[in-house]
């Protein structure tokens, strides 16, 4: 498993921006994928946005544009730089790793995830 903690949420207005940071520890081997997910109240989970080793990143349609998702193999970190927030966005949002080594169907390491709020 890989141990992932979240950090940079908090309440924004509307137009805003914030940025979410995602530190992975605590494991063995190389990890594939990173990826941001949320979900809202009432809401089942969803996928943001998400990058590979290689950098290959790919992103929901409800974010393209003013969301950007960024990795730091060396320090193995995730970031998503959040512009133009809209209150739909408010979400818990959820860092997601996933290692080469994980075996077929494994969905993956999550951290406790951090609280965005969007609202005027």
């Amino acid at each position: 498993q890989v141990q992932l903690v979240e950090s940079g949420g908090g309440l924004v207005q509307p137009g805003g921006s914030l940025r979410l940071s995602c530190v992975a520890s605590g494991f063995s081997g190389n990890i594939y994928s990173m990826t941001w997910y949320r979900q809202g109240a009432g809401k089942e989970r969803e996928l943001v946005a998400g990058v590979t080793e290689g950098g290959t990143t790919h992103y929901s349609d409800s974010v393209k544009g003013r969301f950007t998702v960024s990795r730091d193999n060396a320090k193995n970190t995730l970031s998503l730089q959040m512009n133009s927030l809209k209150p739909e966005d408010t979400a818990v949002y959820y860092c997601n790793a996933l290692r080469y080594s994980d075996p077929y169907g494994y969905p993956g390491s999550w951290g406790q995830g951090t609280q965005v709020i969007v609202s005027s």
